[in-house]
């Protein structure tokens, strides 16, 4: 910890120390670059910048991420920044590199503050670096404001729902909890809170059930199909019992007829399944009274 707060230490007075560059110094630079990949000319604006970067990466470090880490990242952007500049577009460096700067440190706060990644759109990002603030500037112009009102001010402030205001400001305020952790210290169970997660098959006796009742459907089926003829059959299992079903032009086209007489043929069919079915089972009659 030391040995890495002293790098900090050392990587900051080294920036703060770098003299700053004219416009007109600042444009041969990146002309240089941008023309004949000046690796030194680079190296000049990006020193010369380093200050923007620790200005930009302070702003980060209430998520608890090594200082040092959203340096390097906010330096990666400002090389990212160096190696797209357009020098003719006659705005100077720092304007453009800010975009680049900050949004590498964003990224690599939403890929490291938490196991769990959220913040993929560019509202759900807004919200999850703006929320914070923006609650604690409401709350200065009324301290006796609900959690509610504060919710859907902010939500109005950055054009997002309240639901997700509400889920993000848990998200800010829980931190991550592994799954094989005990559910309470002391616990004589032993507990863990992947014992508590709720599973979504279905319990026992109902797979026994639906196991049963699909036999028996199946069985039903069987002998009710044995009803229709062979082309009867066909179009059914076409039709009907296949993950992607035939059209009637298809069907008409291989079994030599038109695809009004398929429709009809498929009517007949069903009814006759319909009948068979109602003699098998008064609950499927019942349905269909």
């Amino acid at each position: 910890m030391a040995t890495s707060a002293a790098a900090d230490r050392r990587m900051i007075k080294i920036a703060m120390s770098a003299p700053y560059l004219e416009r007109d110094e600042e444009q041969a630079l990146a002309l240089a670059w941008r023309n004949h990949h000046d690796q030194e000319a680079r190296n000049r604006i990006a020193l010369a910048h380093m200050r923007l970067v620790i200005a930009l990466a302070s702003r980060f470090r209430n998520f608890g991420l090594p200082f040092n880490d959203l340096l390097q990242e906010g330096y990666i952007g400002l090389l990212e920044a160096a190696a797209r500049f357009e020098p003719e577009r006659e705005v100077r460096f720092s304007t453009y590199a800010t975009w680049w700067i900050r949004a590498s440190i964003q990224d690599y706060v939403l890929r490291n503050w938490s196991i769990v990644r959220g913040g993929t759109s560019s509202a759900q990002k807004a919200l999850f670096f703006n929320l914070r603030r923006l609650r604690a500037r409401i709350a200065r112009g009324d301290t006796h404001l609900t959690s509610e009102t504060v919710y859907r001010e902010i939500a109005t402030a950055l054009k997002v729902s309240t639901a997700d205001v509400r889920n993000m400001d848990a998200r800010l305020a829980a931190s991550d909890v592994s799954l094989q952790a005990p559910v309470a210290s002391g616990d004589e169970t032993g507990a863990s809170h992947m014992d508590l997660l709720a599973s979504e098959a279905p319990l026992p006796d109902e797979q026994v059930t639906e196991l049963i009742d699909g036999e028996r459907r199946r069985e039903w089926l069987h002998r009710a199909m044995m009803r229709l003829n062979e082309r009867e059959m066909k179009i059914i299992r076409a039709r009907r019992l296949t993950d992607s079903s035939s059209t009637l032009e298809e069907l008409g086209a291989d079994l030599g007829i038109s695809k009004e007489r398929v429709r009809q043929l498929e009517n007949r069919a069903m009814e006759k399944l319909r009948a068979a079915l109602c003699e098998a089972t008064p609950a499927f009659s019942e349905s269909y009274a």
